[in-house]
Order: C-alpha cells, then structure tokens, then sequence
C-alpha cells in the first residue's frame, strides 16, 4: 500500500488534469495561413467516473482533518494579517505603511589642535575615523487621528531615543498637537537632523546655547496656522528643563525634578512664509524659550532668536540650480546669585547647488562672551574659557553619486580668542541612506 499522502498526490494530480477545460477552437491562437492545418490531440479518457470524483473528494477532506490535529497546516493554507495590520510569510515581512530607513554618518577628521572646539554631539571629534551617527528613522499613519515618527540613533557607545512622538491628523481649525520626545522647533538648525544639514558640523551657536544634542525633551506642543492672507503658523511647547546635552542653559544635568508648573520650559515661535516670486521664497522665524537654571532658587533663563531663509530655484529649464541664504541670531539672558549674564552667537551660511549632484557651501559663525549688568566681561559658570569673541569660517564641496549617498569635504578656521592661535580642520563625510524617508521640510 502506498502512504496516504503518496495517493492523494496522485489523485490530486488526475483530478486537476481531469478538470481542466479544453480550450476551444474559437479561443485558439490564429495560425498564418501558409501554416499547414494540424490535427488537434484527442483528449486522454480520464477514466474516472462520478464515483471516483466523490472518492478523492472524501480521500481530501479526511486528509485534511487530520492534519488539523496534528497542528499542522495544509500546505496551501494563506497566512491570515494580523489584527495589527502586519502580514507575515516565509519571505516577506510586510509593515503595512511603516516607512522605515537607516541613515549611515562617518567622517576622517583631521585637527591641528588636541582640544578641538567642537559643540556638536554628532560633529567628528577626534582625529581619524569619526562615527557621527546610525539612525534608524519610523513614521507611519497611525489610524485617521494620529501618525507615529521615531529616531533612534546608534553610537559606538549606546543607543538613544533621540525623538519619539505621536502628531495628531485630523484636529479642526488648522490646529495640531505632538506630544512624546522631539527637538523643539526654535530657530532653523535646532530641529533638524544631521543628513539636512548643510554642513559636516553643527553650528557652534547650538551646542553653545542649548547642548550638544540640540534642545529637545518630553512634553506637548500645539501649533496653529493662521488663517491671515500669507503663511503664518503659531507655535508653542512644554518639555522637561533638564539634560545636560539638550537643556543646557536650562536646568541642564541638574535633576532636581518637578514641584512646579515653573520648573518646565516653554518654547514659543512665529513662522511666517513670504512667496516673493516664482523663483524666491523667503521664510522668517521668531523664538523665544523661558526655563529654570540651576545657580539659584527661582533664577531663570532666556533665550530669544530670530531666523530668516531666503531660497532662489528657478522653474523654468528644468535647472537643478538652487541658492539659499540661511541665518540664525541667538541672544541669551541667564540670572545667576548677584548678576543677569547674557551673550550673542549667530551664524550666517551660504550655499549654491549648480548641478545635480554638486554644490558648494560657505558659513560664518560668532559668539561673544557672557558679560554682567554692567557690560564688563563676567565668570561663565557653564564656559569659564569663553573671555572674549569666537569666530569660525568654513567651506565645503558635496557630491551626490545619487539620491541615496553624499561625500562632502570641509576645512574650517576657527579664531577663539582665549587661544595662542587658530584651529584648523578637515573633514571628509560620507552618508548613505537605505530605505524609505521622509521629504525634509522647506
């Protein structure tokens, strides 16, 4: 006796042969006319008969049950989607509408000096091979009320939420509200990340002011575009003071924790979008953010800034040419026991994309030294090196192989004035970028 599978293969194999229809000679293929006629094949006698038909029907089924038993499958069982709208089979692990990417920072640096005056925490540091960053990049439509978006970056020493939060979709009034771990939206650089960024390194004027990290933290934001003739959207947000590299004209790495609505930070901000032709644009935004520091009950800080982006792309030609003009001014107000502290630090970037896969880039930046309520240079708790201006100059080249890897090299003169001389770098950074992400914001 042949096992039972072996015979249901068998019978399996006559009833498909059996059942298939004849094609007939309507729906057959033209033939040329010099194509002599051919004789068309008898069909095989089956040899089956109503009885057999109802055999193999039986032989199937109990086949079929005791397979169920066993806890096995039959073979051509379709895998179901689960209730949360992932499906699963050998091959394929399909996330339906989970745009996920892995986005790769390196960089060779090269320092003239052994203490290089980086702020970044994303910015090469060291001489040689600089991992910047690994980042794992999550947004997907929640349901019709909320979409999800995640960072998560990878480092040679840990891995940190970098952002996580859920953004309501369908709030009336032109209102929206986030809420969870994200960058807060003061001035242009702070939040975005480092594959939009024009250059290798971060603004010192960032690190300077709010940490290596950029200001982020836990909280709410609500923001409100206006219904005004031109752009505007009004901004607003809660997030925890502390963090030594994300709040650090803040509470910083002060935990004292929160007995008091006082004890947060509160970020503000204006943006307001000009379309000044066809070919220009111009973005303007005003910021403001109030929080505790720690050098004394109830002593605050503040920090106010403006920012302003001119973009010039043509539309006509189908040129890849594109001109922006971006600048940041940052201005600081801290209490601290017997004197209010306050400095400025901006900068000011050019960049000029002439083809599609070339462009070059040129950046000043600035930043002057705390001074007291008397204007005489002042003991910085948070910088007591910084004792009078800081400048550095910066230019790059980029080239895009394609849209999803950039090799860019940049040379920067730095002039603190604290030091003997000035500190030149080099670097030469690669990113790729696999994977489905999403548009950068204007």
């Amino acid at each position: 006796m042949f096992p039972t599978s072996c015979r249901l293969a068998g019978l399996a194999v006559c009833l498909s042969f059996c059942l298939s229809p004849l094609t007939p000679a309507s729906a057959q293929t033209p033939r040329d006319k010099d194509t002599p006629a051919q004789e068309p094949e008898p069909a095989p006698d089956a040899g089956l008969s109503a009885e057999d038909l109802k055999d193999i029907e039986e032989a199937l089924g109990k086949d079929a049950a005791a397979a169920a038993e066993a806890g096995t499958p039959p073979a051509t069982t379709t895998p179901p989607a689960s209730s949360s709208g992932v499906t699963i089979s050998p091959t394929n692990v399909d996330f339906h509408g989970l745009n996920l990417a892995f986005i790769l920072d390196v960089a060779a640096a090269g320092f003239t000096s052994k203490e290089p005056l980086q702020t970044g925490g994303h910015d090469p540091t060291t001489n040689g091979f600089n991992l910047q960053q690994l980042e794992l990049s999550i947004n997907t439509a929640v349901d019709p009320y909320f979409r999800f978006d995640g960072n998560i970056v990878f480092s040679q020493f840990g891995v940190e939420i970098e952002e996580a939060y859920a953004t309501t979709s369908n709030l009336p009034g032109n209102l929206q509200v986030r809420a969870g771990q994200f960058l807060t939206r003061f001035g242009r650089i702070n939040p975005t990340h480092p594959h939009s960024w024009e250059f290798v390194d971060q603004p010192f004027a960032i690190g300077r002011v709010f940490g290596g990290e950029g200001n982020r933290g836990l909280g709410v934001e609500g923001s409100w575009l206006t219904p005004l003739p031109w752009y505007v959207e009004v901004l607003g947000s809660v997030t925890d003071a502390s963090g030594e590299s994300t709040a650090r004209s803040f509470l910083g790495a002060d935990l004292g924790g929160v007995t008091s609505p006082f004890d947060f930070q509160f970020t503000g901000l204006v943006k307001q979008f000009f379309p000044l032709s066809d070919d220009l644009s111009l973005l303007w935004g005003l910021s403001a953010a109030d929080g505790p520091n720690p050098t004394g009950y109830r002593n605050r800080t503040d920090v106010f800034g403006t920012d302003v982006y001119l973009k010039y792309r043509p539309l006509k030609g189908n040129s890849f040419t594109t001109v922006a003009l971006q600048a940041e001014l940052l201005y600081r107000r801290r209490q601290v026991p017997q004197d209010v502290l306050s400095d400025l630090n901006g900068y000011a970037q050019l960049s000029w994309r002439f083809d599609q896969r070339w462009a070059v880039a040129g950046r000043y930046e600035f930043g002057t030294p705390a001074r007291g309520q008397n204007g005489a240079i002042a003991d910085d708790p948070l910088d007591p090196e910084w004792t009078g201006n800081r400048q550095r100059l910066s230019a790059n080249v980029t080239f895009w192989p394609t849209e999803f890897s950039r090799l860019r090299l940049q040379g920067a003169t730095d002039i603190a004035s604290w030091r003997e001389r000035p500190d030149y770098s080099v670097f030469l950074a690669l990113e790729v970028v696999m994977g489905a992400h999403g548009a950068h914001s204007f």
